[in-house]
């Protein structure tokens, strides 16, 4: 089993346990009763300057822990200060330490879309994400059978959010375009041995439709990185282990505005 595939095994295992303490029925009412989502296409749309997605990321993998972030809504305020347009909640609890808990605190104190960053799988998932206040939720193309990205796609647009569809491949770039998604991913972390490739996002750029938002994902340590994505098209960088590393407010300022004139 590839590590994509244990770690969406592993966090739809959690959300059985979840549902079995609180049915999907209950779930559904939370997410009829929760605010409208935001619109994060307006608030990722291309601009001057690089959108950034920051991420709220206590572990990865890859990397072990990276930071306690004992209060995720705190880390995610110095994001919006620091000029990000979108916040990413990593959710899943066994390999990243996230939870849905920490998505509900950071969209209690802040004024921008919330990303439910996790491995989904089914629409138990998607509900949850919508009751806890989430405004987007990444699709993992590589994690999914066709008919089952398509069946989540249209959930999560029924529930008023935005589905950030994640591709690492040329195939998978065109499926999520044939979706119609409104952002499209390209993470240079290959999921299935957690390897970087930096110039994957330039060779599937072109792959991604006119109109349609192109997030560059992962192998960000330094301005010169943000700006290499921005020249190869990118609207929008996600950034997570550079942020909780380090200052968040700088480095964001750092990247943004490296980025101006390009």
């Amino acid at each position: 089993m590839s590590l994509l595939a244990d770690l969406t095994a592993g966090a739809v295992e959690d959300a059985e346990m979840r549902r079995a303490e609180r049915p999907l029925s209950v779930v559904e009412r939370l997410a009829e009763d929760a605010p409208t989502a935001r619109d994060a296409v307006a608030f990722l749309s291309r601009g001057d300057t690089i959108r950034v997605i920051a991420e709220v990321k206590r572990a990865s993998p890859s990397r072990g822990d990276l930071a306690a972030i004992p209060d995720p809504a705190h880390q995610a305020a110095l994001y919006e200060q620091g000029g990000a347009s979108t916040i990413s909640v990593l959710t899943e609890g066994r390999r990243f330490k996230g939870s849905l808990d920490d998505l509900s605190a950071v969209k209690a104190r802040v004024s921008l879309p919330v990303l439910r960053k996790d491995f989904i799988a089914n629409r138990y998932q998607v509900t949850e994400a919508r009751a806890a206040g989430a405004d987007l939720v990444l699709l993992i193309v590589s994690a999914l059978e066709r008919p089952v990205l398509a069946e989540l796609f249209g959930a999560i647009t029924e529930m008023g959010m935005t589905p950030l569809v994640e591709a690492h491949s040329a195939d998978e770039v065109a499926i999520a375009a044939d979706l119609g998604a409104p952002i499209i991913g390209v993470n240079a972390r290959d999921l299935s041995d957690f390897t970087l490739d930096r110039d994957l996002f330039e060779r599937l750029r072109p792959g991604i439709p006119d109109g349609t938002i192109a997030v560059a994902e992962s192998a960000v340590s330094t301005p010169e990185d943000v700006v290499h994505y921005r020249r190869a098209g990118a609207d929008v960088a996600l950034i997570g282990e550079a942020l909780v590393t380090g200052d968040p407010v700088s480095s964001l300022e750092a990247f943004i505005s490296a980025t101006e004139g390009i």
